[in-house]
């Protein structure tokens, strides 16, 4: 029987788990969201709750030992300036855990992770500029090929040799049809 056992193993050994998720609580404080499985998000919570509690404190000794668990000096100064202060008047409770629903390849369940008192980061103005690059290279490109279409005729007058090469077929990958057993051409 697992009384009294809350670790959450993530199928690693002690030190990997240690490392992991390190990692992850530093990933969530630089970028004050990170998106990983469910799993792994429940068990960075508590340790990103501490190292909040510890920056809270704002002494040597908290700063010392949120650098031993967290070994990264970047991290544990934007945790202590930025991150902590930012939640005194909370107590506890300083992350929360949003679900996402499944990941495509092997259907594990996803989820963010953020900050309750993050600055709102907006993700979609880069989408629209993206959109906008597009909307911008199109006319380009169409005033390209108007350029292209009277030289066209020019080359094909001068050089009546082959058509252009065709592209070739991408090589379908054996182990997806079970219906053959012949390799295909």
């Amino acid at each position: 029987m697992r009384h009294q056992k809350k670790t959450i193993k993530l199928g690693r050994t002690a030190e990997h788990r240690k490392a992991l998720l390190a990692n992850q609580v530093c990933s969530l404080i630089e970028y004050q969201r990170i998106k990983t499985t469910l799993a792994k998000a429940k068990a960075v919570r508590p340790l990103a709750e501490k190292m909040v509690t510890l920056g809270k404190r704002g002494s040597i000794h908290a700063r010392r030992t949120a650098l031993a668990t967290l070994r990264q000096k970047n991290a544990v100064k934007k945790l202590f300036d930025d991150i902590a202060p930012r939640s005194t008047e909370r107590n506890g409770g300083y992350t929360r855990i949003v679900k996402l629903g499944q990941r495509k390849s092997d259907s594990a369940p996803m989820a963010f992770i953020e900050w309750v008192d993050a600055v709102q980061v907006i993700e979609e103005k880069p989408a629209e500029e993206k959109k906008a690059k597009r909307k911008e290279a199109e006319p380009i490109a169409k005033q390209k090929e108007p350029a292209r279409k009277p030289e066209e005729p020019a080359t094909k007058e001068e050089e009546p040799t082959a058509p252009p090469a065709e592209e070739p077929k991408p090589k379908k990958r054996k182990w997806f049809s079970r219906k053959s057993t012949k390799p295909e051409e």
